[in-house]
């Protein structure tokens, strides 16, 4: 009986603990410890956009990252004066060490001179990207 009930909470922890990263996923949200990041066109080897940036932190094997790219790219053609920059996490490990990227995709949402306005975990919603894209503005 003992055994039955441990096997019951691990599974409602389990469950719980799902929920609320699924949740999670995805969202655009301020950070604290992004406050103060820039990142630079040296950086990013390639240019800002006028207005803002969208970097992504991608992986070879990563699944949710080739959605992301399509869910980028439509924003950044969509609004003028966005760029999207994507950024091979495993070739950059100085630049996802000082950001603080703990998985892939990672967004970032830089406003025109480099400042870390949001940031996305995991899979963004094209219209959580374009709200974001209006406080970076």
């Amino acid at each position: 009986m003992t055994g039955l009930v441990v096997c019951l909470a691990v599974l409602a922890v389990a469950g719980a603990y799902g929920v609320v990263r699924q949740r999670r996923s995805g969202r655009v949200r301020v950070r604290g410890r992004d406050d103060g990041k820039r990142v630079g066109a040296a950086e990013l080897g390639e240019a800002l956009g006028e207005r803002a940036t969208l970097v992504q932190f991608s992986s070879a094997f990563c699944a949710p990252c080739r959605a992301t790219r399509r869910v980028l790219g439509e924003v950044a053609d969509m609004v003028p004066g966005v760029r999207h920059v994507e950024i091979d996490a495993e070739h950059h490990l100085d630049l996802v060490r000082a950001l603080d990227i703990l998985k892939t995709p990672t967004v970032l949402v830089l406003d025109a001179e480099g400042r870390v306005v949001r940031r996305a975990t995991g899979q963004p919603r094209r219209a959580d990207v374009i709200a974001a894209l209006g406080e970076a503005v």
